[in-house]
């Protein structure tokens, strides 16, 4: 029996019976969705910086599983380069991939 303010085994549990998952079972999900536009302009940045690729994706409007997509095929217009396993993007790569889809 349960006394006050005791909990039952699947309330303690979080079994699914519940309605809610305990915490440690949720699986952090990316965010692929479409970023919001880019808050700098790409053409007031030094040509030798990098963006990364979150950054890269609000610029030309695309997603970055788009750019995942990209960095698949060692022959796409839109170069990059990994630095620390992150892949980086030359604002002067950038600025040619857009200037080559007008």
């Amino acid at each position: 029996m349960h006394g006050k303010g005791e909990k039952s085994r699947i309330e303690a549990f979080g079994l699914p019976d519940s309605g809610k998952m305990p915490h440690a079972a949720k699986r952090g999900r990316k965010n692929r969705g479409m970023p919001p536009p880019a808050t700098f302009d790409i053409e007031t940045l030094p040509g030798s910086s990098n963006l990364t690729a979150r950054e890269t994706a609000a610029v030309i409007r695309r997603t970055p599983g788009a750019l995942e997509q990209w960095r698949r095929d060692p022959n796409h217009p839109l170069k990059w380069r990994y630095v620390d396993g992150r892949p980086l993007y030359r604002v002067d790569a950038v600025r040619n991939y857009l200037a080559g889809c007008k």
